[in-house]
């Protein structure tokens, strides 16, 4: 579907350890051809019949290394019978924004979309969409993340490429797999798997263009339910994803 992620990390950017080209050379490696990941962001409910077929499709598309998938449960749907588990109001909220932006493909707010690098709305549970909107619209940030482990010192971080707007970088704590029985609603009586569920986000710096570095110190990676963490470097305001990809995978 998607060329493979390039390797993380080789040689030394000052005080972190990366190698970066130079900035032509990083927008010629953040193209689709240069492998970079791609992020989709599945909005989905616990409450929605038509969302079972896109979290299914969402754990499909979560084995392919090129891509960072994480799953966005939204509240919105809490009132019809059922209040959702691992609903999250920062979930709805991005959403909004990203409507508001004005998504290429299915725009709107809705349950299931697809979100594909901020640029890109899909229906979730459309393979052939999706794929289409990844082809597309995947990897055209003009930025890489790179990230590099110092084991009990957690991970250095380096960002590099060209930024049109005002970015920040940002820590999304996920759960790798959630099952969750769900007793009423339009899905009860269900037991539905979700992958890479959001637990927890944090800003780590903003960014606006060039090389920046940083630490993530092992107290930073402790949040309750999580086991696994993504880094998404985002224009604000619901705009575009810059780049992405996970941290120690």
């Amino acid at each position: 579907m998607h060329k493979t992620l390039l390797a993380f990390a080789t040689g030394a950017l000052a005080l972190a350890g990366f190698a970066f080209a130079s900035s032509a050379e990083t927008r010629r490696e953040a193209a689709p051809a240069g492998g970079e990941p791609v992020l989709l962001e599945l909005f989905t409910s616990q409450g929605c019949s038509s969302c079972p077929p896109a979290d299914r499709l969402a754990s499909e598309l979560a084995r392919d290394p090129a891509l960072v998938v994480i799953s966005r449960p939204v509240t919105y749907w809490d009132r019809l019978g059922w209040k959702d588990t691992l609903a999250r109001e920062d979930n709805t909220e991005l959403q909004r924004a990203y409507a508001r932006a004005g998504l290429a493909g299915q725009n709107g707010v809705y349950t299931p979309q697809l979100v594909i690098d901020g640029r890109f709305g899909a229906v979730g549970s459309g393979a052939d969409e999706v794929t289409r909107g990844i082809a597309r619209h995947g990897g055209k940030g003009g930025a890489a993340i790179r990230v590099r482990d110092l084991g009990a010192e957690g991970f250095a971080v380096g960002v590099a490429g060209v930024a049109q707007r005002p970015a920040e970088l940002v820590l999304v704590a996920v759960g790798r797999r959630s099952v969750v029985d769900i007793a009423r609603g339009e899905n009860g009586g269900r037991a539905i798997e979700y992958v890479n569920v959001v637990r927890d986000e944090r800003r780590l710096t903003g960014w606006r263009g060039g090389q920046a570095n940083l630490v993530i110190a092992p107290a930073q990676l402790q949040v309750q339910g999580a086991d696994a963490y993504a880094l998404v470097l985002r224009e604000g305001g619901g705009g575009r994803v810059l780049a992405a990809g996970w941290l120690g995978q």
